[in-house]
Parts: C-alpha cells; sequence; structure tokens
C-alpha cells in the first residue's frame, strides 16, 4: 500500500496546529470539490485523499498515532499489544511473539518495517495466536464541508450531497452554527475483512448574508431614531429575521439603550418552535442643517434646561 503523506496533502509541516490545519483543508476541499470539477477523476481522488488527511489530522489522537506509526496507524493498538507480547514472550524463554506459533519477531521495530509487521499480523491468511479468523476493522470515514447562507439555516430543509459519486439525501435542522459537524453513519468507506462501514462527518460553513449578528440563538441588530423621537417617544418599524415588528419608543431614550424582543431571535437547534431573542440597540441621529428657527428653539429650551 503506498504511503500517503497527510501533512504533503495539505500542504503543512508535522508543526501546524489545529487552526492551520483547517484553514489548509478548507482551501483545498474547495479547490478540489466536485462540484467545481465535473469529470475531472483526478480532483475527485485529491478531495478524498485531503478529506481522509484531514479527517486524520484534525483529530488530535488520530493524530498523534498517525505521527508515530505513519500509514499504519488504524492498527496502533495491535503493534502495541503485539509488542507487549513479544516482550513477554522473550522474558519467558519463547524468543519473540507468538513462540512456536505463528510469526516470530524480536527486536525493536522501525518505522519502515511497520506494513511488512502488519501485512503478516493481520492479511495473507497469517495465524495469531487464539485467533481463527482476520480481524475486522471499520471503514474509513469521509468528511465534507457544507456551505449555507445564514438565512438558509433559519428553517429547516432537504440536501443531496454527492460523496463518492453517491447521492445522499439528509434533512438539515434550522439552527445548526457555524462550524458544527454531524455524522452521518454508515456513509463512509466499506469496512475491511466484513468490518462496518465508516461514517460521513459534515462541517457546516454558515455565511452571515444578513445585518443580524448571531450569537447561538439570540440576534443583535442595531436601529437608528432620531433625537425628537429619542426625547419625545413613538413608535418604529423594525426588521426581523421573521418579518417586521412595530416597537415602542418610551421618552427619553439615552443613545445606546437595548432592549429585548422576546423571542425573536433564531430557532434553537432541534428544539422544534423554540426561539432565542433579538436584541436591538438604539443608535440615536443628530440633527444636521439647522434653520434659524430651530436653533432659536433650541436655544430656549436650553434656557429652560438651566
Amino acid at each position: 500500500m503506498e504511503f500517503i503523506d497527510y501533512y504533503k496533502l495539505l500542504e503543512l509541516d508535522k508543526s501546524a496546529s489545529q487552526a492551520d490545519i483547517k484553514k489548509a483543508y478548507r482551501k483545498l476541499a474547495r479547490k478540489y470539490h466536485p462540484d467545481l470539477n465535473p469529470n475531472d477523476k483526478e480532483a475527485q481522488l485529491r478531495f478524498q485523499q485531503i478529506n481522509e488527511a484531514n479527517e486524520v489530522l484534525s483529530d488530535p489522537e488520530k493524530r498523534k498515532k498517525y505521527d508515530k506509526y505513519g500509514k499504519d496507524w488504524k492498527h496502533a493498538e495491535q503493534f502495541e499489544e503485539a509488542r507487549k507480547q513479544q516482550s513477554a514472550a522473550g522474558s519467558s524463554g519463547y524468543g519473540g511473539f507468538g513462540g512456536s506459533q505463528g510469526y516470530s519477531y524480536s527486536g525493536n521495530f522501525e518505522e519502515d518495517t511497520f506494513s511488512d509487521f502488519f501485512e503478516q499480523m493481520f492479511g495473507g491468511g497469517a495465524r495469531t495466536r487464539g485467533a481463527g479468523r482476520r480481524p475486522q476493522f471499520k471503514g474509513q470515514d469521509f468528511n465534507a464541508e457544507l456551505q449555507l447562507n445564514l438565512s438558509d439555516v433559519y428553517t429547516s430543509q432537504k440536501q443531496t450531497l454527492t460523496v463518492n459519486g453517491k447521492n445522499i439525501r439528509l434533512t438539515i435542522p434550522a439552527g445548526v452554527e457555524d462550524g458544527q459537524t454531524i455524522k452521518i453513519k454508515g456513509h463512509g468507506a466499506p469496512g475491511i475483512q466484513g468490518g462496518p462501514k465508516g461514517d460521513l462527518f459534515i462541517t457546516f460553513n454558515i455565511i452571515n448574508n444578513t445585518k443580524f449578528k448571531r450569537e447561538k440563538e439570540n440576534l443583535y441588530s442595531t436601529e437608528e431614531i432620531d433625537l425628537y423621537t429619542a426625547l419625545l417617544g413613538g413608535e418604529l418599524t423594525v426588521d426581523t429575521f421573521g418579518g417586521k415588528a412595530k416597537l415602542k419608543v418610551k421618552p427619553e431614550t439615552q443613545p445606546g439603550t437595548r432592549i429585548k424582543l422576546k423571542g425573536k431571535g433564531f430557532p434553537k437547534y432541534k428544539k422544534e418552535g423554540q426561539y432565542g431573542d433579538l436584541y436591538i440597540t438604539y443608535k440615536v441621529k443628530m440633527p444636521t442643517n439647522l434653520n434659524e428657527k430651530e436653533k432659536e428653539l433650541l436655544r430656549q429650551l436650553q434656557k429652560l434646561r438651566s
């Protein structure tokens, strides 16, 4: 099996941070996405390899195993167990792993001998102590990224994704967050030796195409009111995510005043009919280009206030 350097695939070095890995993955996944490279088998293969590299390097535990064992990282536990058995057998006089049965190994395993070791241990009809059949392994997990607008996830919707040439129809619940990952069980690569299929992990990239700022299920916006409405009070029509709403502005409202519209925020993820709140901050617009009469009235007001 040809060794694929995951770091090289993502154009990174081994000191890359998790943020570096995420950034590199997003950049390359967009570049080689099948939707942007139709009928390009090389791009599709590169896209699969990039997903595989991200699946391993973005997981600290898997990355640690990969850094130590290379392409055989999935069998790290079996290797460690075999090494323990080898050590125990050596100390009891068997001279290596497996004693007189199966295969005998002694000494330290160097990195370039891992593949041969695993092929003999787990492939080619090899016999392991106390085992009558080859071990089964779960198939490779797939990773995909789905880009949506914030307005798209205000309501639940159905999407069809194409992964490895297969169409997968799924329902995206309202309220999904930017960076959130969901698992679609059994839609990864086939298992090894009859093992279970891998899973598909979809990460959402939510682009805010609205004037609202979102923090989980709560929304925030700024509304401008004129000086006279701020001083005397009045009515104001504002935008909410679900439509227009009328507000009563209290007299003597100060700049920066924040009000809450209960239940006018974003849907709560997987909580049907439940919404966060909308917080509106008032910004007072000062009048300009005053005429003499207006200035005089303001002077009179100033005298009264003093």
